[in-house]
């Protein structure tokens, strides 16, 4: 019997134990990427897209000598390739469309998605 009764408190002493070690890190578990909040309100072009195309678009897209012949760094010209589906189809890596930016990572998801939403939008030159 006392052996019975110290198995019962060895068995519950080792559920105890185990069942604390349970470690939840939301960053570990999910990556370090915070919540899309750009994608809420109404996007700016002057405030949103601008930047982004400035960031990682425009150094190679602007007249000149512009990559690829694509040509950027206006309302008119970005809006050109949003109504030929080219650039949604070239930052979001659809096959079938020169992934961008080259040479360069690609856009974060936050970013396809703010993008993506001043498009759906009818790409507004707000």
């Amino acid at each position: 019997m006392r052996n019975f009764i110290l198995a019962i408190l060895a068995m519950g002493f080792t559920v105890i134990t185990v069942s604390s070690c349970y470690y939840d890190n939301e960053a570990l578990l999910y990556g370090t990427s915070k919540p899309c909040t750009d994608t809420v309100a109404t996007i700016s072009y002057a405030q949103k897209i601008v930047p982004l195309f400035q960031q990682s678009c425009y150094s190679c897209h602007t007249s000149g000598s512009p990559g690829g012949g694509i040509v950027m760094g206006t309302y008119t010209t970005d809006k050109a390739l949003v109504t030929n589906g080219k650039l949604y189809g070239c930052i979001s890596h659809a096959s079938g469309f020169s992934a961008m930016p080259k040479s360069a990572a690609k856009f974060s998801v936050c970013n396809i998605a703010v993008i993506k939403k001043w498009i759906d939008a009818g790409a507004p030159n707000n």
